[in-house]
């Protein structure tokens, strides 16, 4: 059990590394490719062509900290997609409006991962201690019990991980969609937004996979255990 773990957890960290590093590069490439809009003016256009008002765009600090809260109804953009004007701050832009529009539309994944938020804050708190009690008493009932409860708490991290790409994707697919029927951008920076949100996609892949294999592994420990 122990080597699976390590093959998990070097494979994982090998893969985000890959990911991460695949991400940073098409970013600053298309960070220096020129378009006529800033970040922060893509968002308010997309936002109003979508009947969208009560929506306000921000500045906050940071890299690739961009993020659309549904709680303060913000796009929140860090400093260099909010003031760039070049292919990847208009593509992250749109992307997080692309939240936006769910939200407006109620899509249903996001509906979904909004409504286990809290249940997903509860489980990341605790679940790392209940494991590692269940795992020092491994072989006892008590063990069994905590390990079985950290199981269903890390299943539920799982769940809100995979509930995560089909929000995210189409996010990215709205966002390239309005990119080019807004005129935003041509065929060929169309392209590159579209490649540089591929990249991003990616690490939520990663991060899915990442949570199913360790979730998997919990489980054959105790299986392993109850067999002792």
């Amino acid at each position: 059990m122990t080597s699976l773990y390590w093959i998990i957890f070097i494979g994982t960290m090998l893969a985000s590394w890959i990911v991460s590093a695949s991400l940073n590069r098409k970013f600053r490439r298309y960070s220096n490719e020129p378009l006529g809009m800033t970040g922060c003016e893509v968002a308010q256009r997309m936002l109003h062509d979508h009947g969208i008002y009560d929506v306000q765009v921000t500045c906050i600090k940071g890299q690739l900290t961009d993020h659309y809260n549904p709680s303060t109804k913000t796009v929140n953009l860090s400093e260099d997609v909010y003031n760039g004007a070049n292919v990847a701050a208009a593509a992250v832009a749109a992307h997080e409006c692309g939240h936006a529009v769910q939200h407006q539309e109620a899509y249903a994944p996001l509906k979904m991962r909004s409504a286990l938020v809290p249940v997903v804050s509860i489980s990341s708190k605790w679940v790392s201690w209940v494991i590692l009690a269940g795992l020092f008493f491994i072989g006892t009932n008590a063990g069994t019990t905590l390990l079985l409860v950290g199981i269903c708490l890390y299943a539920m991290i799982t769940l809100f991980s995979f509930i995560t790409l089909p929000v995210e994707v189409n996010a990215s697919q709205r966002a390239v969609n309005w990119l080019r029927e807004a005129g935003i951008t041509d065929n060929q920076t169309t392209e590159m937004a579209s490649d540089a949100l591929h990249s991003a996609a990616y690490t939520y892949v990663v991060a899915a996979l990442s949570a199913l294999a360790t979730l998997v592994y919990y489980i054959l420990v105790l299986l392993g255990s109850s067999r002792r």
